[in-house]
């Protein structure tokens, strides 16, 4: 669930894509014609337009991994693997996975629980029951079909018997009204969860099949989805509705394995039906907001690499008065093979007539976009800063005329998390406190500020300081005094499209300072976040006021349940601190940094920012020195003291070599420090980065450094994006503004896969706008909250599913995830129009 990117960003450079860097265009088309199942080069099944993969992802709790079934475009299933549980969770124990093993035609994969890595330990720890035992999974082709078969290591447990089963999930989004047949059983897969609950054996709350059969037939009216499960063992198939269990699940069908069994343990014969000669349709990729006339234009073109008509592709003006009239017709350039498709471009940069267009290509048209000078300064970054910021604040209530985001939420923070712990959501305390505050006590000054960091409700202090730094730089850079919205700090209040005559940008800084230096003032250090204590609390989606009774629980004090007149036990957040100096000066930055455009506006709080930061540059005299660099660098612009100079001057040669990091931050010094071989080695590391930036662009049609990953890389772009601004804007002859504004095309539409929506939720004509906010269980979104976006399912399908489950996809974060993109869009508007 939330914030599991965390340990996935960690992991994920072990999940290098080295098809891509080697040319992912060796699957062999041909064999895509074939009359049977084979398998290609990349190591996963297919014929026709079905694709079947094993253990190429490993990410069960985004459901992603095991056996995972790619029909006619669309991913249709997915995690097929031994599980104990009939609808597992996001904490649900899962195999430790081996190596893919290719023996002929056949795929296999050693599993074995538990898995030591994450057993009670690490970031998101799982609690594993005494359970062990290992096996195989098999997929081979048979025919137009596969099988897949399980052999375990040994007999499970007589006590494991009727727990442990072999589950394939069936994604929701896409079978909603579809019908099933199980046997003579049928129905239809419903949008809610009506699945009858019932207690098991075990004691545990579970599902009751929706039927049970030894043949399943998935969507049999509908050719591009019909999937045929046959259980050739003895025991029944059961089709189970896993949202009944957990709001995040999919369907689920499961069979379990029987009592003595080792060969063979499982085997099913699988038929996803493949349209004859299926091809993907062609997919055009442009921004969904549109283009300056200044602007480099290009639309990409993503085609099936079996595809190889070259049709007429044309920019269409919509006319003022009805129609189409052709602005520009001409053949695609020629890009070539990317993922499992090929590419073409057309360039319409010569295009600058202010009005409305699409692109088509064949029988695809895009959605309308804009050419204009004015086409960044409304409602692109806007619905950010007055919508998705103000429904992320934390300890305030939330009106948008009338309708409530959310209530007052979190008053009682915070208690001082247990020591010696390891939290559900990867927060890791020591021995100590390292405060004056014991386990349990109560500490003062949290419950002001701060925004709840993701579609969680957490306070994680990276989050809260990327964000104020972003936002500080937003205001320092283009000077937005941007007013909509009322933020009364005394009655803790916020009134939506409501202006207060003060800039909404420096209320939201002065909101995210307010956290960050009130837990600094009680416990002398930075927290490390502030998050519920119980995965009950975690999980809640909607009102975040529904989370706590906002009464702080003073444990010399007596508290009580209003109804039953009992001692309720505290619902507070803990608070947890750690000894991360790194962390700390990043924080300390940001502080440095929001003390300028505090000055003025709210004295005190500039003040304390700089105290502090002063304060954790004095505590950190001896740590690694480029940890201090964006410290160094906010002192120094703020101070223009010469210790802060003589600081970075003296790690010259530190920071060129990691110039691609802390290139954007020291651009900035170059005017105020006056060292000729500073400036040199610099100005020479930069170049030398430009370059890299140069050949990596190249690399995809999109022009950024992009390889994908099973996150959505959205995030990383519009921060690489952000970053190109400044490179651009203090060493302009060497730096263009080119990829700045390749990276804000990507992140507003023109990206790979068939879902072409900008990130950015309500942004542009087609947008993200069913995604993992607090608000997901209602299908909805919350406007400006920009998602993670494009994922990569393993080796190379680009997926960005319509559905608000999947964080890798999906979610809203703060910190870089929303303060990037509204400077990048900020940035563009300025840029282009000064």
């Amino acid at each position: 669930m939330i914030n599991m990117y965390n340990r996935y960003f960690l992991i994920i450079t072990f999940f290098t894509i080295a098809a891509i860097a080697s040319n992912l265009s060796v699957i062999a088309q041909s064999k895509k014609g074939s009359g049977q199942m084979i398998l290609n080069k990349l190591e996963y099944l297919e014929y026709q337009g079905v694709n079947v993969m094993l253990a190429h992802d490993f990410y069960p709790e985004g459901h992603q991994g095991g056996v995972g079934i790619i029909q006619n475009g669309h991913r249709v299933a997915t995690n097929g693997d031994l599980r104990l549980e009939p609808t597992p969770g996001q904490w649900s124990p899962i195999p430790k996975v081996g190596k893919r093993v290719i023996d002929k035609n056949e795929i296999s994969v050693r599993m074995e629980y538990p898995n030591p890595e994450i057993d009670r330990k690490g970031f998101n720890p799982i609690i594993y029951p005494d359970l062990k035992f290992a096996y195989k999974i098999r997929v081979l082709p048979v025919g137009k079909s596969f099988k897949i078969i399980i052999d375990l290591d040994q007999p499970l447990p007589d006590k494991w018997i009727g727990r442990v089963g072999f589950n394939i999930e069936l994604f929701p989004g896409t079978l909603y009204g579809k019908s099933f047949y199980m046997d003579k059983q049928f129905g239809i897969f419903t949008p809610q969860a009506n699945g009858q609950m019932y207690k098991s054996a075990y004691g545990e709350d579970e599902v009751m099949p929706l039927a049970t059969g030894k043949k399943l037939t998935v969507a049999p009216e509908t050719s591009g989805q019909r999937m045929i499960i046959e259980n050739l063992k003895d025991n029944n198939l059961q089709l189970l509705d896993g949202r009944a269990k957990h709001n995040n699940g999919w369907f689920v069908v499961r069979s379990l394995i029987a009592k003595g069994a080792t060969k063979n343990a499982i085997e099913w014969l699988v038929t996803p039906h493949a349209i004859e000669g299926w091809q993907s349709d062609p997919v055009v990729q442009v921004s969904q907001v549109g283009y300056h006339p200044k602007q480099q234009k290009i639309a990409v073109i993503e085609l099936d690499q079996a595809d190889k008509r070259r049709l007429p592709v044309s920019l269409m003006r919509v006319n003022e008065n009805g129609g189409l009239e052709t602005a520009l017709k001409a053949a695609p350039a020629d890009w070539g093979n990317f993922l499992r498709y090929h590419y073409l471009q057309l360039d319409f940069t010569k295009i600058t007539r202010p009005g409305m267009y699409v692109v088509k290509y064949g029988s695809y048209q895009t959605e309308p976009f804009q050419i204009s000078t004015d086409v960044f300064k409304h409602d692109v970054w806007q619905p950010t800063l007055e919508y998705f910021m103000p429904a992320q604040m934390c300890h305030m209530r939330i009106n948008d005329k009338y309708r409530v985001w959310h209530g007052l939420c979190h008053m009682d923070d915070a208690r001082m998390a247990p020591i010696d712990s390891n939290h559900f959501d990867g927060y890791i305390s020591g021995h100590s406190t390292l405060t004056k505050f014991n386990p349990g006590d109560n500490v003062p000054f949290l419950n002001r500020g701060a925004w709840h960091d993701a579609g969680d409700f957490d306070l994680r202090v990276e989050s809260q300081a990327e964000t104020i730094h972003g936002l500080t730089m937003a205001y320092e850079q283009f000077g937005s005094k941007y007013d909509n919205t009322t933020i009364n700090q005394k009655d803790l209040l916020v009134e939506i499209h409501q202006p207060d005559g003060k800039p909404d940008l420096l209320q939201q800084i002065e909101h995210g300072l307010l956290s960050i230096t009130g837990g600094y003032q009680a416990m002398g250090r930075f927290y490390r976040g502030v998050i519920e204590p119980t995965i009950r609390q975690y999980v809640l989606l909607g009102d975040a006021a529904n989370i706590t009774d906002n009464k702080p629980f003073i444990t010399s004090a007596v508290n009580t349940d209003p109804v039953s007149k009992q001692p309720s036990p505290a619902d507070d957040r803990w608070v947890f601190t750690e000894d991360n100096p790194a962390r700390s000066l990043q924080t300390a930055a940001a502080l440095a940094a929001s003390s300028r455009v505090m000055k003025g506006y709210n004295d005190t709080l500039s003040n304390q920012c700089l105290q502090i930061a002063r304060q954790v540059w004095q505590d950190n005299k001896n740590v690694k020195p480029l940890w201090k660099v964006a410290l160094a660098t906010e002192l120094l612009i703020t101070t223009n003291e010469k210790e802060y100079s003589d600081f970075l001057v003296a790690n010259t040669e530190g920071i060129a070599s990691g110039i691609e990091n802390n290139g954007w931050l020291v651009s900035r010094t170059m005017d105020l420090i006056k060292d000729a071989a500073y400036t040199e080695k610099i100005t020479a590391a930069v170049k030398t980065f430009y370059t890299k930036v140069q050949q990596q662009s190249k690399k995809t049609p999109y022009g950024v450094p992009y390889e994908p990953s099973i996150w959505g890389a959205g995030w990383g772009i519009q921060n690489f994006g952000y970053r190109q601004y400044f490179l651009y804007a203090n060493f302009p002859k060497i730096f263009t503004d080119d990829y700045m504004l390749h990276a804000m095309n990507f992140v507003l539409g023109c990206h790979p896969g068939s879902n072409t929506s900008s990130f950015a939720s309500g942004v542009g004509a087609k947008s993200m706008t069913t995604a993992y906010g607090f608000n997901r269980a209602d299908l909805s979104y919350i406007p400006g909250g920009i998602v993670s976006g494009t994922a990569l399912i393993r080796p190379d399908f680009p997926e960005l599913l319509n559905w608000p489950y999947l964080w890798q996809q999906a979610e809203y974060v703060l910190g870089g995830g929303t303060s990037d993109y509204l400077f990048l869009v900020m940035a563009a508007d300025h840029v282009l129009n000064k």
